[in-house]
């Protein structure tokens, strides 16, 4: 997949091009059925997605900015397997957002002879946010562009409540631990990319070292403890997954560290990805390390069973 920045890159894809626009944080699948109709409709053209890097809000009102479910390597790649040939990605400073609807249309239909748009029903974009179906739809009469509208994609949560898959409610599953709900909306277990660094180390001394993920700035599940997988070297371990704060050691910066049942080495300053398959249990005070110690090997033999539930994801058998 080719990267192409800003304006002038987008000005640099090939004419005739079928092109996307939107955020597509997480990748998800109301994303992947988007990518798919640009696929069917491109035959041998090129499937383009256009996004802000980073999300406007970023620079507009950073605190209202949406926390990132995907780093930029991982988001990359996804958009690649989806069958994206070029991403341009437009940097949300002063020039490109005044920007218009109607002359950001004109760039892509009459410029740049875009053959197809496929967004969904609820999409808009151009200064104002004026840029919206209807007017798509009208703009482009007697245009050589289509305009093309994807429905929401809709999914059965194990609950049996029917929801549209969305990154904001993604977002909303995420803060509240339900990251199985939030795999069934993107496709695949929400994923942790983080550098390993030196955190209390406590788990060490508890006879279970854990590998400290620095997150940076990517969303961050409620405190608790999960169940997760890990690949290093080449192998998928099975990993138990703590996130918070370590309350029976009276500790309170948070952090998320991850024991990889059956790995032996040093992880420091490599960069993981950590998947998250199930919520386990919350955080607990125990009254006692020994408790702890019982409880933290009960909760890795779980842990280890929900890792197994992949069959396509066969991870590291620990004896």
């Amino acid at each position: 997949m080719q990267v192409l920045d800003g304006i002038q890159g987008l000005r640099a894809i090939e004419r005739g091009a079928v092109v996307t626009v939107g955020n597509f944080d997480g990748v998800h699948r109301g994303h992947l059925r988007l990518f798919g109709v640009c696929r069917e409709l491109a035959g041998t053209a090129h499937v383009v997605a256009v996004t802000f890097e980073p999300h406007p809000l970023v620079r507009l009102r950073p605190e209202f900015a949406p926390p990132r479910l995907t780093p930029l390597p991982i988001k990359h790649r996804l958009l690649e397997q989806a069958g994206v040939d070029v991403l341009v990605e437009l940097p949300p400073d002063p020039e490109v957002l005044s920007i218009s609807a109607r002359t950001f249309f004109e760039l892509l239909a009459m410029e740049l002879r875009v053959s197809h748009l496929v967004e969904g029903p609820d999409f808009n974009f151009g200064k104002g946010r004026e840029g919206n179906i209807t007017n798509l739809r009208n703009w482009a009469t007697g245009t050589s562009m289509q305009v093309h509208v994807v429905d929401e994609l809709t999914v059965i949560l194990p609950n049996m409540h029917i929801v549209e898959v969305r990154s904001s409610l993604i977002r909303w599953l995420i803060a509240y631990g339900r990251v199985r709900d939030a795999a069934i909306c993107l496709g695949r277990p929400y994923t942790l990319s983080g550098l390993i660094v030196v955190g209390f180390q406590r788990g060490r001394q508890l006879g279970m070292p854990t590998a400290n993920f620095d997150c940076g700035e990517q969303m961050i599940p409620a405190d608790g403890v999960y169940a997760g997988r890990c690949s290093v070297g080449g192998k998928t371990y099975a990993a138990g997954v703590s996130i918070g704060t370590l309350p029976t050691f009276n500790e309170t910066k948070r952090q998320v560290e991850a024991h990889l049942l059956g790995f032996d080495g040093d992880l420091y300053g490599q960069t993981l990805e950590l998947e998250l398959i199930d919520f386990v249990r919350e955080q607990i005070k125990f009254s006692s390390v020994e408790q702890l110690k019982e409880k933290m090997w009960a909760d890795m033999r779980r842990c280890e069973r929900l890792a197994e539930s992949d069959p396509a994801r066969p991870v590291v058998r620990v004896a």
